[in-house]
C-alpha cells in the first residue's frame, strides 16, 4: 500500500490513518450535533410520513407498538446520517486507509450509540421489575411465580442482542486498532534511518504505536459513550427529579438530582486532576529508563564489551529509583481516587433520604432514579474514570512526538536529551 507524505506540523499518529484528521473530527462533531438537533426538532415525526415503519404499526394505538415504530425510524435515521457523512469522507483526501478509518470510526460510533440505547431499555425494565418485587413482598400472594419469570423473560432478548453486538464490537475494534498501528508502523519504518538514533526507537515503533492506537480508540469510545449517555439519560433524570422535592440540609431544589450529579462530578474531576498532575512526566521518564536498560541488555547479546554488571546495575538503579518515585505519587493519587469513588456510591442515597423517608415513590421508581443518576454521574466523570489511562497516553504521545520532531528537523525536548548518553547516578533510594 502506498504511503502519502505527511505534511509538516501534522501528527503522523493520526494523519497516517485518517484523512485530514483535524477537519475530519471537526466536521464529525458539527454533523453529529446537526443530526441530533434535527431529530429532536422535526425528524422524529417524519418516519410515519415517509412510511419507514413496521407494517401496520402506524395505525396502532398500543403505546409499546408506537414506540417500536419510533425506535425503528430512529435506527433508519441514524443509518442514513451515517452514510451521508462517511461516503464523501471515504473519498475526500484520497487517504489509503480511509475505508478502515472512516467507515470503521462510523461503525464504532453507531455501535456505541446502540449500546447506550440498550442501557436506556434496561433502565425502564428495571423500574417495572422492581415494582413487581415490591408488590410481591408487600402483598404476599398477589404475584404468581409465572408472572415473575415472565417478567424476567422479557429482558432476555435485550441481553442476547447486547451480548452479540458487544462480541462483534470487540472483534471489529481489534482489527481497527491493528490497521491503525500498521499505518503508523509503515510510515515510521520508511524513515527508520533518521529515527533509529532516538533512545528506545525500536520499542516506540514496535510497542508504542499499538498502545497509542488502542488507548486513543478506548478513550475516544468512552468519550462518545459519555456524551451519548448524557443525551439519553439527562432528560430521564430531569423528569425523575420532579419526584425528589428536597435535599438534606438544603431544602427544596427543583430537579435537585441533576445539579447534585453535576456538582459532585466537577468536584471529583478537579480533585483527581490536581492529585495526578505529576504522573504523566513520571510515566514518560519510566519508559525512558526502561528503554535504556532493555537496550543495553539487547546489545549485550551480540557484543561482549556491552552489558557489564556495573553498567546494568546503574541502569537498573535508575529503573528502581523512578518506579519507587512513581509508586509514591500513585499512593496519594489512589487515596484520593478510591476515596472519591467509594463515597460517591452513597451520594444519591443521601440526596434521596428525605424522599425515601416520606415514601414519595415506589421501589421501582427509586431504582430507575439511582440508575439514571449513576449513568449521568459517570458521564460527567469521564476524566475521573479515565485519568490513569490518559496519563499513560500522554506518556506514549511524548515518546512518539520525538519522531515528529526528528522528521521535521526540530530539536528534541529537554526530557528526551536528559541522560541520553550516560546513565544518571543514583543519589537516593
Amino acid at each position: 500500500m502506498a504511503i502519502r507524505p505527511v505534511p509538516e506540523h501534522v501528527a503522523t499518529m493520526f494523519h497516517s490513518f485518517f484523512p485530514r484528521p483535524k477537519l475530519f473530527f471537526f466536521t464529525f462533531l458539527l454533523w453529529a450535533s446537526a443530526c441530533i438537533g434535527a431529530w429532536y426538532g422535526f425528524a422524529a415525526d417524519l418516519g410515519q410520513h415517509l412510511g419507514l415503519h413496521f407494517p401496520g404499526a402506524v395505525a396502532a394505538t398500543d403505546n409499546a407498538e408506537v414506540q417500536s415504530t419510533i425506535n425503528l425510524w430512529l435506527y433508519q435515521y441514524m443509518l442514513v446520517a451515517y452514510l451521508a457523512f462517511m461516503i464523501p469522507w471515504s473519498f475526500f483526501g484520497k487517504q489509503p486507509w480511509a475505508k478502515w478509518s472512516v467507515f470503521g470510526s462510523g461503525l464504532i460510533v453507531f455501535i456505541t450509540w446502540f449500546q447506550v440505547e440498550v442501557s436506556v431499555m434496561l433502565n425502564e425494565w428495571y423500574g417495572g421489575f422492581y415494582d413487581l418485587i415490591q408488590n410481591a413482598l408487600s402483598k404476599p400472594g398477589t404475584v404468581q411465580i409465572g408472572d415473575y419469570f415472565s417478567e424476567l423473560a422479557t429482558v432476555a432478548w435485550i441481553i442476547m442482542i447486547a451480548v452479540a453486538v458487544a462480541v462483534f464490537n470487540r472483534f471489529f475494534v481489534s482489527h481497527f486498532v491493528f490497521r491503525w498501528r500498521t499505518a503508523m508502523t509503515d510510515y515510521y519504518t520508511q524513515h527508520w534511518q533518521r529515527l533509529r538514533h532516538i533512545e528506545g526507537a525500536s520499542q516506540r515503533i514496535q510497542e508504542d504505536t499499538m498502545r497509542f492506537a488502542t488507548i486513543v480508540e478506548n478513550l475516544g469510545v468512552s468519550l462518545l459513550e459519555s456524551i451519548m449517555t448524557l443525551i439519553a439519560f439527562l432528560p430521564i433524570l430531569w423528569l425523575l427529579s420532579e419526584q425528589v422535592k428536597e435535599l438534606p440540609l438544603i431544602g427544596e431544589v427543583p430537579h435537585a438530582l441533576v445539579f447534585v450529579a453535576i456538582i459532585w462530578s466537577i468536584f471529583g474531576t478537579f480533585l483527581l486532576g490536581l492529585a495526578g498532575i505529576k504522573l504523566p512526566g513520571l510515566e514518560f521518564k519510566n519508559q525512558r529508563v526502561e528503554a535504556a536498560y532493555r537496550k543495553e541488555l539487547v546489545l549485550g547479546e551480540d557484543q561482549e564489551h556491552r552489558a557489564h554488571p556495573l553498567t546494568l546495575g546503574e541502569l537498573f538503579a535508575n529503573v528502581r529509583q523512578n518506579y519507587f518515585r512513581l509508586y509514591f505519587h500513585y499512593l496519594y493519587f489512589n487515596v484520593v481516587r478510591f476515596g472519591y469513588i467509594n463515597i460517591g456510591q452513597f451520594v444519591p442515597l443521601i440526596a434521596l433520604a428525605p424522599s425515601i423517608v416520606a415514601g414519595a415513590f415506589t421501589l421501582g421508581v427509586m431504582q430507575r432514579i439511582l440508575n439514571a443518576f449513576n449513568q449521568v454521574e459517570n458521564s460527567f466523570q469521564y476524566l475521573v474514570n479515565s485519568w490513569t489511562t490518559i496519563v499513560e497516553l500522554l506518556s506514549i504521545h511524548k515518546r512518539l512526538k520525538a519522531f515528529e520532531a526528528t522528521l521535521e528537523g526540530q530539536p528534541l525536548s529537554d526530557i528526551e536529551l536528559t541522560g541520553q548518553a550516560v546513565p544518571v547516578p543514583v543519589n537516593d533510594a
